[in-house]
């Protein structure tokens, strides 16, 4: 993740920022400040500021406010300048905003910085998403793209990572994502041997959304495979690695290290980020049902998540019964929602796990009962009922689902009485699981922790200890901004 700690120096009044002022202008010229005063000090935290406080006037952005900020920060004229207001709509002359300094003053002198041009590329492209100007957003992303590629500032690493994301997302949604593969996996290069981590985790998780969205989940395992190992420089980058890996490994049947990616990342993620959140317990809730396991009502009635999680919650409910029925029902019911989430081959799968939590529901329930009574109660459609049912119930008891035994004379299932459960190494297991959960999730707290650089060689002034409890304050204040625009 991009430093949380924040400067005191060149702070930001939050209130001014949700001020009922419509003009912008200040506000940017402002953060431009912040930026520069980063990029002097070679200061990491200021940039990131700086982007936070950019996504907090995202909405308020319009082309007046931008053209007027490119004539402030870049020379009219030069190259930069030229491509960037070309990718804006013309406005009437009363509609552009004006600096209300006076007019003795003399104009600010320009700033050649590479970090306020790579900003003002950022500015331009998130206007133009936001207006739904995709074409117009393909062309300046992939300008911003070439002049990153000649940028090698580490103070620039966290602007570069924001046009990564939006780079990919343009040709997203204009439905080009597999033209720039091979420009994303040459990004990821560079970063690489730029030692950009940043860029790197960004990049990674890029190209594995490349991958996933043409489903061609062996390629995107053998790119994570062979990948710098995931440092978590980013916790929403973390989150989307933790998702894609879940996703991964459902598909490659690896149920679960696929269930502790899923719920770990929807854990981490922001409250804000309900989306993303949303798609996370889809995910974990059909793997979940995969392993045997019937997630909790609790899951389904989180806050805002209820009508979005309602066709996932009838199909759990299909087979926790084991009516086999049922689950087919809910699967045409709501085969156009399990489509556009991806899990109907998932769904497909779960037919096995109905018919076998019908069948351990019918040997507790009978001691002894005839091969034809299973068919009829499991539902079963085959040309061949009686025969289909002594193969499930045959696999059934081979496979350790349910303790009993088969009578072929006969044609019975004949149930064994229910032992002690706690005379096996179930409640052991139980308890061992979830000491490795508290253990693990500690440990990633502790690894969480961020120090500021070179604390334990230098002892704390008065003057320092004041500065790093500001910090500490504004940190407070703009935590959750941080989080919500990501996602």
């Amino acid at each position: 993740m991009t430093q949380d700690v924040e400067m005191a120096d060149q702070a930001l009044p939050s209130k001014s920022l949700s001020s009922p002022d419509p003009s912008v202008l200040p506000h940017l010229k402002e953060i431009a400040s912040l930026i520069e005063t980063g990029a002097y000090a070679r200061e990491v935290r200021r940039i990131a500021r700086a982007v936070r406080l950019t996504m907090v006037l995202r909405k308020k952005l319009k082309a007046s406010s931008l053209g007027a900020f490119l004539n402030y920060v870049l020379v009219p004229g030069s190259d930069v300048h030229s491509r960037l207001s070309s990718f804006l709509p013309k406005e009437d002359e009363h509609d552009m905003e004006v600096d209300s300094a006076p007019s003795g003053t003399p104009a600010p002198v320009k700033h050649p910085l590479p970090e306020l041009e790579i900003y003002c590329y950022l500015l331009v492209l998130i206007f133009l998403i936001d207006q739904k100007k995709y074409d117009e957003a393909k062309a300046c992303s992939s300008a911003s793209i070439a002049r990153l590629k000649t940028v090698n500032r580490r103070t620039v690493d966290v602007l570069a990572s924001r046009l990564y994301f939006y780079y990919s997302l343009c040709y997203e949604l204009t439905g080009d994502l597999a033209e720039i593969r091979g420009n994303l996996l040459a990004l990821h290069r560079i970063a690489t041997l730029r030692r950009d981590e940043l860029g790197q985790e960004t990049l990674l998780n890029l190209l594995l959304r490349n991958y996933l969205h043409y489903n061609l989940y062996d390629q995107a395992e053998k790119l994570r495979s062979k990948a710098p190992h995931f440092e978590a420089h980013s916790n929403q980058q973390f989150c989307r690695y933790l998702f894609y890996l879940g996703k991964i490994r459902t598909i490659q049947l690896e149920y679960t290290d696929a269930k502790e990616s899923l719920l770990q990342a929807a854990r981490k993620a922001p409250q804000a980020a309900l989306g993303f959140r949303v798609q996370c317990n889809k995910w974990a809730i059909i793997v979940r049902l995969l392993l045997g396991e019937i997630p909790e009502r609790t899951v389904f009635m989180q806050k805002g998540m209820e009508k979005a999680l309602r066709p996932y919650f009838e199909l759990t409910n299909a087979v926790r019964i084991g009516d086999l029925e049922l689950f087919r029902n809910v699967a045409e019911k709501f085969s156009s929602t399990f489509g556009s989430d991806r899990t109907n081959n998932l769904i497909v799968r779960l037919r096995h796990n109905v018919i076998r939590t019908g069948l351990r529901n019918i040997s507790i329930s009978y001691s002894r009962i005839s091969l034809t009574d299973v068919a009829k109660k499991l539902r079963l459609d085959s040309p061949n009922p009686v025969a289909d049912a002594e193969s499930i119930v045959s696999k059934a008891i081979r496979d350790g689902a349910i303790d009993a035994t088969l009578d072929h004379a006969n044609g019975w299932m004949v149930s064994k009485e229910t032992g002690d459960i706690y005379s096996t190494n179930e409640p052991q297991i139980a308890f061992n699981s979830r000491i490795a959960f508290c253990l693990n999730m500690h440990n990633e707290a502790v690894r969480a922790l961020r120090f500021p650089p070179n604390s334990h060689k230098e002892k704390e002034s008065a003057e320092k200890r004041r500065e790093r409890q500001q910090q500490e304050q504004e940190l407070a204040q703009h935590i959750a901004e941080e989080d919500d625009d990501d996602f």
